[in-house]
């Protein structure tokens, strides 16, 4: 099976390019950098031009791991924002309309749609209402997969992801977390440690690609990504102090970080009756990015 992952160098990307050569999938790859690797595109990073991947080869499967999956950056940069998660979206289903019209396409959509849900657990029915522009343009990129698979009769899906983590994540609470631990030993978080999410290992995250990529429908089809496990940020939190510097303090500042939700738990039933199983727990998980962290050093 010949696949093109999009920000191939990226934290998703690049796991997924590991895990497919191992599969032994053909794996072609697209980034901003350059890179010496075997079927590597680079794409312009101001002006991506998506044709020529598309041109040059037929894949059954695209995954595009690019884009920004920053809630902060959304509201300093929308535009940017804007261009990065629905602009080059848009690009992409273009280029295999017109070149590829049978590859499978998988695009990364975020939990951040949904914002703060009236109800728990979240059911990829629930309403969606976004905090930030982070959210809206994952939400619009959604509609541009609907939209193609409709009237295009393109094979499109697109994977709400919660809160991933693991080795090569350099943002988000365990990154904020490492950050502040190696300067002082009170490690200051914004909220009150009460609101909750929803972790997710990044092996488990490709475990429900592959899955996807078997079993789909592609059909504008959406799946939550997650674990269906409710874990608030002062536990997660404490988790990772106590494998990394347990003599560091974990303190709440009480104030709400704008775009950020309050409490999420989401449902997995579409991906556990395609046979999704979680393998890594929190702890872990945790155990195996702290590794990773200290082989930053």
């Amino acid at each position: 099976m010949k696949i093109l992952i999009i920000g191939s160098q990226g934290f998703i990307g690049s796991h997924c390019v590991a895990f497919f050569e191992s599969k032994g999938f053909d794996v072609f790859q697209a980034d901003v950098d350059a890179s010496t690797c075997k079927n590597y595109y680079k794409m312009d990073r101001q002006n991506s031009d998506y044709s020529m991947p598309f041109q040059e080869n037929q894949y059954d499967v695209c995954v595009n791991a690019s884009g920004s999956a920053h809630v902060g950056f959304s509201f300093e940069k929308p535009s940017k924002d804007f261009e990065l998660n629905v602009v080059n979206v848009q690009k992409i289903l273009v280029a295999i309309r017109d070149y590829n019209s049978n590859c499978k396409f998988i695009n990364f959509s975020s939990a951040a749609v949904y914002g703060n849900p009236q109800f728990l657990p979240i059911t990829e029915n629930s309403v969606c209402k976004p905090l930030s522009p982070y959210g809206f343009h994952k939400l619009q990129s959604e509609l541009l997969l609907t939209e193609y698979s409709k009237f295009f009769g393109l094979k499109t899906c697109s994977l709400r992801v919660f809160s991933a983590y693991g080795p090569g994540l350099k943002k988000q609470l365990f990154w904020d977390l490492y950050q502040k631990a190696l300067v002082g030993n009170e490690i200051l978080l914004f909220g009150s440690g009460s609101e909750t999410r929803d972790f997710i290992y990044i092996d488990d995250l490709v475990q429900i690609i592959d899955l996807v990529i078997h079993n789909s429908p592609f059909q504008g089809t959406i799946y939550n990504v997650a674990n269906q496990e409710e874990i608030t940020i002062a536990e997660a939190a404490q988790v990772f102090v106590n494998e990394f510097s347990p003599e560091k303090k974990v303190v709440f500042n009480g104030e709400v970080k704008q775009g950020d939700p309050n409490n999420w738990l989401a449902t997995i039933d579409a991906v556990s009756q395609m046979g999704y199983l979680k393998t890594i727990s929190l702890g872990e998980g945790i155990k195996k990015y702290v590794k990773w962290l200290r082989e930053l050093k």
